[in-house]
């Protein structure tokens, strides 16, 4: 990329970069949002054309999760996660150390032709909006998602995709929770609350004075690189925000990104905890995957350092150099 805008600073290198090539373009995030609302319209339809089609509880319909509702996605807005609710209608559920499993009541004929022998089955659910998207205009193709967790809505007009994932939302529990119910993959069903998610993220960038989510863009930018086992971008993002919630004020994107390697190279060895309290421990990697990450992360927190200090001194033609290193050429050159 070709930046116009002269950059004598480091700090000015980061603010372009961010805005030219790290974060989402304005109007298409807007325009995505608008898409995602017709989208929404068209399948809060879909019972009045098939009269085999579960009711939807609009109410809870159409919530958006992962990281483009977080606020957190980078470029390309390649993908969207959006939840479509659908009313339990007396639908019951167990939840075992493995799954979810929901009974349909005789009285829902709808969800009872999605079941089997009673069991609410969620790839026959995947199947049922896929079915029903065939009718939506303006869409190239509707295929599930490999890990039969989603539909995936291909679009003609736009470069991101939805993934569509069908849900329920539970009565509360002895706990007081209400959770979401979604597809495992297998047929059944698993807990989740991006509420949670949403929450704690706005909590914690709040207090940082809404500079977190920048550091956030930028750090996973990083992990997109091929300089280390890439880590899972959720891990990431949840690893980054238990080292943030107990910090001082951040001063600098620069100082921030500088911290937080300093603290992986340690904490990639330790569990990260779901705030959700539903997956348990979200760090996946292996043995090797983790050396290799905290290896990664020494070496990038010493160039930090270094740039930082040629900041100090004024030198921001050595540290943007050095921080060329951490991003790469897209990084935006001096002068």
């Amino acid at each position: 990329m070709q930046y116009t805008e002269k950059i004598l600073t480091t700090q000015k290198a980061f603010d372009v970069f961010s805005s030219d090539y790290v974060d989402l373009i304005p109007d298409r995030a807007k325009k995505a949002i608008d898409s995602r609302n017709w989208l929404i319209e068209q399948i809060e339809k879909s019972p009045q054309n098939d009269l085999s089609f579960p009711n939807l509880y609009k109410e809870k319909n159409g919530k958006m999760m992962g990281s483009f509702s977080r606020k957190t996605k980078i470029r390309p807005l390649d993908d969207i996660d959006l939840l479509i609710v659908f009313s339990a209608n007396g639908t019951t559920y167990h939840s075992f150390s493995d799954r979810t499993e929901m009974y349909v009541p005789e009285t829902a004929q709808n969800l009872l032709l999605l079941s089997n022998e009673g069991k609410l089955n969620s790839i026959k659910v995947l199947n049922k909006i896929k079915s029903a998207l065939k009718s939506v205009q303006n869409y190239s193709q509707a295929e599930i998602r490999y890990n039969q967790e989603a539909v995936t809505l291909k679009l003609k007009s736009y470069e991101w995709n939805f993934d569509i994932v069908p849900a329920f939302f539970t009565s509360p529990e002895s706990n007081g929770r209400t959770y979401f119910v979604i597809p495992d993959g297998k047929g059944n069903w698993k807990k989740t609350d991006p509420r949670i998610d949403a929450q704690r993220t706005t909590k914690i960038n709040q207090w940082h004075s809404k500079k977190l989510l920048k550091v956030i863009r930028l750090l996973k930018h990083w992990n997109n690189r091929p300089l280390a086992p890439k880590m899972g971008s959720y891990l990431l993002e949840n690893m980054i925000l238990d080292y943030f919630e107990w910090r001082s004020l951040i001063s600098s994107p620069q100082v921030a990104i500088r911290d937080f390697f300093e603290h992986l190279k340690i904490a990639i060895y330790s569990n990260c905890i779901d705030p959700k309290g539903i997956q348990g421990d979200i760090n996946t990697l292996n043995l090797d995957e983790k050396i290799k990450v905290a290896a990664a992360a020494g070496r990038f927190a010493t160039i930090c350092n270094g740039a930082i200090i040629y900041e100090i001194l004024g030198d921001h033609e050595n540290a943007i150099k050095e921080w060329k290193k951490v991003f790469g050429d897209n990084f935006p050159s001096y002068g």
